[in-house]
């Protein structure tokens, strides 16, 4: 009778105990959906983005006409000032040359005579024995014969200079980045041969709003990156900036000197940086964790599993990097939701970090913890660390097993199952 008094109180006391409290539950946020607050290096300035020219480039054209008869010159070929890149023929302009020097011979011939007469007119002249009209038109004569040497000597000057042209030189030291002409071609006076550039300097247009010129100045220096040079950084300076504002897009046209004296960057690629004005370190985040729709900017910070709404001071912006700097509010090493998840996450939520998202190993069984706690659960098909204690060897009940405070429960040998697979902790089948 007292045993089933004791049972039937028993269940009452079931019956009428409060449920449990159910567990809040756990949002698991991967690694790339927070961000940890520290020190950045920060660069305010415009952004810009455009193609790297040659700062030098020639455009080599043909001086005469004619066929060419041979080029010296291939694209990508290193030449220096005044080497040869390709010949015109010139055997009409030899004939030309040869025909200016017989002319100049002559005029100085001319002249001799003109000269000679109009000694032998002065003397005839002072004894009376010819006019001063007639000693007038000997001067004259003389006048004209050297007025006619003065022109053949400039016939055969641009005979001389016309025959020179028919070697097509570079400019000036450089590279040759394209050919239009080949041997054979028949080319007039302008047509274009071959384009020089000195790589050695290359410059950058860029345009930046109007807004902003004023941190925009002569010599200011420019980050940029290059495509196809991965994350490497290149520097130039600002050289000259343009005076007039473009009135159809509002924007100002700079020009950027880059220094390629190892002559690693090419000409034609895509750049893309921004004027480096103003550097400063200081605490940032990313552009992504800041809630600007409020009436102040706010982010939400992970602290003790929980999500807070945190408001927040913001300084300077990097436009490039898409970081903002955070004067005040947090602190080094907070955490902060970053994009979908500062949408998707409401303030007070639990959140748990899953840092093995990123493939970093998850923690294996360690034993008890300290002072007697329990360790943090293993997978089941993780080798255990240390063999689990046999019946025989820790018998149930006993003071070594489970007399101690905060000891593991006494795990039994794996048995074989009639199945044939093996279970932890199940009793042999009968």
């Amino acid at each position: 009778m007292l045993l089933a008094a004791a049972c039937v109180a028993g269940v009452g006391c079931k019956k009428d105990a409060p449920p449990a409290p159910t567990e809040e539950p756990v949002t698991t946020l991967g690694a790339e959906n927070v961000a940890r607050v520290r020190p950045h290096e920060l660069r305010s300035g415009p952004g810009i983005s455009g193609t790297l020219q040659a700062r030098t480039a020639g455009a080599v054209r043909a001086q005469v006409g004619g066929t060419v008869l041979a080029i010296q010159a291939q694209q990508g070929q290193v030449v220096r000032q005044g080497e040869e890149l390709a010949r015109i023929d010139d055997a009409t302009l030899e004939d030309q040359l040869i025909a200016a020097r017989t002319a100049v011979g002559t005029a100085r011939n001319a002249l001799q005579v003109a000269v000679a007469e109009e000694e032998r007119s002065a003397k005839l002249s002072r004894a009376g024995v010819i006019t001063p009209r007639d000693h007038e038109r000997a001067q004259l004569g003389v006048t004209q014969a050297k007025g006619q040497l003065a022109e053949a000597r400039s016939r055969l000057a641009l005979a001389q200079e016309q025959l020179g042209r028919t070697r097509v030189v570079a400019p000036f030291a450089g590279v040759v980045s394209e050919r239009q002409a080949s041997a054979g071609d028949v080319v007039q006076p302008g047509s274009p041969m071959f384009t020089v550039v000195d790589p050695r300097t290359l410059r950058l247009e860029a345009s930046v709003p109007a807004a902003r010129l004023e941190q925009v100045k002569v010599d200011t220096p420019v980050e940029f990156q290059v495509t196809g040079y991965g994350a490497r950084s290149f520097v130039g300076k600002v050289e000259r900036i343009n005076p007039v504002v473009d009135p159809n897009t509002g924007q100002v046209r700079i020009y950027v000197a880059i220094p390629n004296t190892d002559l690693q960057l090419l000409a034609g690629l895509f750049a893309e940086g921004r004027v480096a004005s103003r550097t400063q370190r200081a605490l940032a985040v990313p552009q992504d964790a800041v809630d600007d729709t409020g009436e102040n900017p706010s982010v939400l910070r992970v602290k003790d599993e929980k999500v807070q709404r945190v408001p927040v001071t913001l300084g300077m912006r990097d436009e490039v990097e898409r970081l903002v700097e955070v004067r005040s509010g947090l602190g080094a090493g907070d955490l902060v939701l970053l994009g979908a998840a500062r949408d998707e996450v409401s303030e007070g939520t639990r959140v748990r970090i899953d840092t093995s998202r990123r493939g970093e190993p998850a923690r294996e069984d360690e034993g008890p913890g300290v002072g007697g706690s329990e360790a943090p659960t293993r997978p089941r098909d993780a080798p255990s660390p240390s063999r689990a204690p046999t019946r025989s060897e820790v018998p149930v009940g006993s003071e070594g097993a489970s007399g101690r405070q905060g000891a593991r429960p006494v795990e039994s040998a794996p048995t074989q199952s009639p199945q044939g697979t093996t279970r932890e902790g199940s009793a042999p089948a009968p």
